[in-house]
């Protein structure tokens, strides 16, 4: 019976595994054996590492990064340069952006793009939100950075339209970065020189 119960308990770790993002079969049982050579103590640091992040870490109110105390660590300093919001799709595309060092000014995160096939459409995102920051504070441009692929563009033709009339300057990424790639995986040299090289759309 307890052999049973063990090749449930396993079966059920490398099911939870196989549910990550980029983690195949293999790389489940390869963590999975990891994990069941490790001490307890490994395997409690894990636990607990999983359950802090999911209790502690929320969306920023204003920009929608994640923050660990009221507003993100971008919102909450006072040197960022206001005048400029940079747009990306996801959080992640936050820490690619900040790894470069070349940009200095806030973000707003979407929490998605627009994917008609997905029926995600402007209403699903922070659009609203983004256009409502565009409207109280002093902002002379915003900057597209949705990843190159076909709802990025979407999403930055979409957001383009609808930013412009309020009289603000909207720029894309500069080429450089590849087409259908995506930000978090772009080097850092790649990503920064896209950054400064941006044109106006």
């Amino acid at each position: 019976m307890s052999d049973y119960r063990d090749d449930r308990a396993l079966q059920r770790l490398l099911d939870e595994l196989g549910r990550l993002p980029g983690i195949g079969p293999k790389s489940a049982q390869r963590i999975a054996y990891f994990l069941l050579e490790a001490d307890i103590e490994t395997a409690r640091r894990l636990s607990n590492a999983i359950i802090e992040v999911k209790q502690q870490v929320h969306f920023c109110p204003i920009c929608f990064n994640y923050a660990t105390r009221e507003h993100c660590d971008v919102c909450d300093d006072v040197s960022r340069d206001r005048s400029v919001i940079c747009v990306v799709s996801e959080p992640r595309d936050v820490s690619a952006i900040e790894r470069t060092g070349s940009y200095h000014g806030l973000y707003h995160v979407l929490g998605g793009v627009i994917s008609p096939m997905d029926k995600i459409g402007p209403e699903q995102l922070h659009v609203k939100e983004l256009l409502s920051r565009l409207a109280d504070n002093d902002v002379s441009e915003v900057i597209l950075a949705t990843n190159p692929d076909v709802e990025g563009e979407t999403t930055a033709t979409y957001l383009s339209r609808v930013i412009r009339p309020l009289g603000i300057d909207v720029s894309r990424l500069a080429s450089g970065l590849p087409v259908g790639g995506d930000l978090e995986y772009a080097d850092e040299v790649t990503l920064g020189r896209a950054i400064e090289a941006r044109r106006t759309l």
